[in-house]
């Protein structure tokens, strides 16, 4: 409802604490940016908005009078009240208007978030994102230490002490140069399993996953690793080469495969579905961008 004409603005009411505080109109002034004439005329302004005198002069300076400090001891709260809601609304605008630190396995940071970050810019134009990329480990390690505001992993767990959501599927396909010999006749689960391939590095989301399925799939472990490399470009420039074959995202290798410079092998009674999750940690909800970025990001679900 409106507040009554007698209850005086805050700033007012602030510089008549400064007073009381300082014992100087002239000072108070000076405190809040204004001249002795500016500040006296608001003191003024104020007592007479509230009907009785609020300052006098004593031995030591400007005090307040007997009602000035009835009204300073009730509006103290309410001083106090306006600058809490000052620093809250700051405190929001630094979130919609600043940074957002972002960790993102590869597959994520290569092939989703470019799209995800488009459409937070249209959201959030003034927002200056981070973006670091690395394996699930990696991603995880950061955001539990407080350097990212919000990842995105790959792997088939979420590590204790992190918060997660899926925004995204994603199918890992196992992949051969056009004249491999899986590319002509495909091989048995257990043959792929038996065989070496090129690998991400150990931590990897991608790997992880497909060392997971197949131990779902009650065929043991994998054979260990023809080639570990750390980037996806690489591994695929390997299996094009001829080295060997290799389980990826198939976002990753869609461009490869309808070049056909690629060729997918099936992989039958293995189920290489996995889902992409955001994680922050427990118990502490993202806000600001991150916030936004999440909701951006799980709507690829919808």
């Amino acid at each position: 409802m409106p507040l009554p004409p007698h209850v005086a603005d805050l700033t007012s009411i602030d510089l008549l604490l400064s007073v009381a505080e300082l014992g100087s109109i002239g000072r108070a002034g000076r405190a809040h940016g204004m001249s002795q004439p500016a500040a006296s005329a608001r003191i003024r302004a104020l007592e007479r908005r509230v009907g009785a005198p609020l300052l006098k002069r004593g031995a030591r300076g400007t005090v307040l009078t007997e009602f000035g400090e009835l009204v300073a001891s009730w509006a103290a709260p309410v001083v106090r009240s306006a600058e809490d809601l000052a620093t809250a609304i700051a405190t929001l605008h630094a979130e919609r208007v600043g940074h957002v630190q972002i960790a993102a396995s590869q597959t994520v940071a290569e092939y989703l978030l470019p799209r995800w970050l488009v459409t937070l810019h249209t959201h959030l134009p003034h927002i200056v994102p981070s973006l670091t990329s690395g394996n699930s480990t990696v991603v995880a390690e950061r955001v539990l230490a407080g350097a990212a505001d919000l990842g995105f992993i790959e792997s088939p767990t979420v590590p204790a002490d992190l918060d997660h959501r899926t925004v995204a599927t994603d199918e890992l396909v196992l992949v051969v140069a056009p004249d491999h010999a899986w590319a002509v006749t495909a091989p048995s689960a257990a043959e792929i399993v038996a065989t070496a391939l090129v690998t991400r590095e150990a931590g990897s989301g991608t790997r992880s996953a497909y060392e997971s399925a197949v131990a779902a799939a009650g065929l043991g472990q994998p054979m260990s690793p023809l080639l570990e490399v750390s980037s996806t470009t690489a591994i695929k420039s390997a299996v094009g080469a001829g080295i060997g074959g290799a389980v990826l995202s198939s976002l990753a290798v869609a461009p490869e495969l309808a070049a056909g410079t690629l060729v997918r092998v099936p992989i039958p009674g293995l189920t290489l579905r996995r889902e992409l999750r955001a994680i922050w940690p427990s118990g502490r909800t993202p806000t600001g961008p991150a916030a936004e970025l999440l909701s951006v990001a799980a709507k690829t679900q919808s």
